[in-house]
Formats: C-alpha cells, structure tokens, sequence
C-alpha cells in the first residue's frame, strides 16, 4: 500500500467522482483508476459501488476511510517534523472565513479546534464566496467554508460535510401544517433568492430543481440577507426562500418556519486552502470531519446524505454557496 493510493481513494471518496478526484489531485484520471484497483486488490474486495451516481463506498471502503486519513496525517504530521514547522511559535492564528448559514456546525468546529490546539486564536471573516476564495489565494486568509466546490486555482478544496436545504415559509400558511414540502408545491408563490449576478451557481442550481419539479418559480423580491429576509417571510406579503438547514437557527420569530423538501436536497460544504498539508489547515480539516461525525447523531447520516467517512450524500453536485 502506498501514500499515494491513499491519497486517490480519499480524494476519490470525498468527491464521489473519478473525473473531479482527478482535477482535485492534478492526476490523470486513468492513473486514479489503477492505483484505486491496486488497492482493491491488496483489500481483496471493492472499495467503491460503481454502480451508483455519484458513486458511493462500500462497508469496507467506509472502514477504510478514517483509517486512510489518519495515515496520511501521521505522514504529514511527520514531514512537519522533518521541516522544522512543530517550533513554530505557540500562538497560532487561523484566519477563517465563513458565511451566514453555517449553524451550529461552526461553534463545534471551534470547540474542538480550542480542545485540541489551546494556543490556537481564530479570527472569523464573513463576505460573499467569490471575496472569501481570493482573500485565501492572496493570503489574507488561511481557510474558508465554501457550499459546493468551485473551481479556484491555487486553493485545494476538501469536502467536510454535506448541508441539507428546507423550504422556508410563514408559519400561518396551510403549507406550514405539511411535514415536507415538494419544491413544485410552492409554485403559485412569490420566491426570494440572491440575484443570479451576486451568485450565479446557486441560483443555477436552485432553478434546474424548479424546472425537474414542472414549474419556473415566479420571483419575488431578492434575497438580502438571512435575518432580514426570514423577517420578511414571516411577517410581509405570501414568499418563500429555499435556505441552509443552519440558517433557520438565527429565524427571527415563530412567524417563519421551515420544513424539508422531498425529495431531499442538499450541497456539500467544502474548506478551501492554500496547502492542505500544513498545520493549520490540517487541524481545521480534521475538527470539520469530527465535527461532522458528532452532528451526524448516533445513529449515523441520514440514508441520503451517505458520504466519504463521517458524511456521504447523493445529492446533486452543481451547487455553490
């Protein structure tokens, strides 16, 4: 077993694709696929269920997957030592972007990060995705939350978990007394969304699903930002916003509501960084996968977010914070 086929298959796991793996790793996608079967064989049996889209693990692929990376931080971890980087000094600083929908999530992050680097300070950094990226490419930042990866040379993006979207509504609207919504059953009704100029991706990605649901979304006023535009759902004229899981925790009041949509939808969240081999971005990675495990409940993910060790998903994968 090599580090390199490591590498492969966690790249290959956490993309649930061959052909981005590839980009990611700046490998030939046929090169990816020999040293993935090398692996298989030295497991004796498969890693991936090639029989899916995306792709998916196997049992024994998903055994595999933590041990891979805690492989692989132990070589890093040991290379560091090699170049000298565990003299730096004690005070680290992580300058971390992030966006308004990261929920709960972020304060675990956080908290693990402060549990296992006590010396660690953390500044955070809002602002649209596009500033966040190249603040991280001009070294203004050193990482950032990214909903679905986009492409951005010189950054290395690494999927720490999946993001579920719900439909945001009033509370007082005979919708609200369903469990779950289907997106088509919103189609007589104002929607609010960022301006596709301000985020072309999501808004891409958010119309594809009306039309695969038979309908084009009347548009209503555009999305500002989060507390504002909930605080207009809940109180103004009938409207509804399709927004993260996480964003729903900062919901004005009990005037707006949320509830899933079915079938279930979703974006991965990604971090972005300049070298995913040094120390700082190897803790924010590792506290984002531990994190990710500990929201995923006792019980595991739910079926439809089956993803590379702590998460999976079988969403559609055009989507962009």
């Amino acid at each position: 077993m090599e580090l390199r086929q490591l590498k492969c298959f966690i790249a290959v796991a956490e993309e649930r694709n061959f052909r981005r793996a590839s980009e990611r790793l700046h490998v030939v996608q046929p090169t990816i696929t020999v040293l993935i079967q090398r692996l298989e064989r030295e497991a004796g049996t498969a890693l991936f269920d090639r029989s899916t889209r995306p792709i998916s693990l196997t049992p024994t692929g998903s055994r595999l997957l933590p041990e891979a990376r805690a492989v692989l931080a132990a070589a890093e971890r040991a290379m560091a030592v090699a170049r000298g980087e565990d003299r730096k000094a004690e005070h680290m600083l992580l300058r971390l972007g992030t966006s308004h929908a990261m929920g709960s999530r972020l304060e675990t992050v956080l908290r693990i990060l402060g549990e296992r680097q006590p010396d660690l300070q953390v500044e955070l950094h809002d602002g649209p995705p596009w500033a966040r990226l190249r603040q991280v490419r001009e070294n203004e930042l050193d990482a950032t939350f990214i909903h679905m990866q986009q492409e951005s040379p010189g950054l290395s993006m690494t999927t720490v978990w999946w993001d579920s979207l719900v439909i945001a509504l009033p509370a007082k609207s005979p919708l609200a007394r369903r469990p779950a919504l289907r997106l088509s059953d919103m189609r007589e009704i104002p929607l609010r969304t960022v301006e596709r100029s301000e985020n072309p991706r999501f808004f891409d990605f958010l119309w594809e699903h009306c039309r695969e649901g038979g309908f084009e979304p009347v548009l209503g006023k555009p999305f500002t930002s989060v507390q504002n535009t909930l605080a207009e759902i809940g109180l103004g004229a009938p409207s509804w916003a399709v927004v993260y899981e996480g964003a729903m925790e900062g919901a004005p009041n009990s005037s707006v509501v949320s509830r899933p949509i079915h079938p279930p939808l979703g974006v991965p969240v990604c971090v972005a960084v300049r070298d995913p081999a040094c120390s700082r971005s190897r803790l924010l990675l590792e506290a984002c996968w531990e994190a990710a495990r500990q929201h995923s409940g006792p019980g595991g993910p739910p079926p439809y977010l089956a993803a590379a060790g702590a998460m999976t998903g079988a969403y559609s994968a055009h989507a962009a914070e």
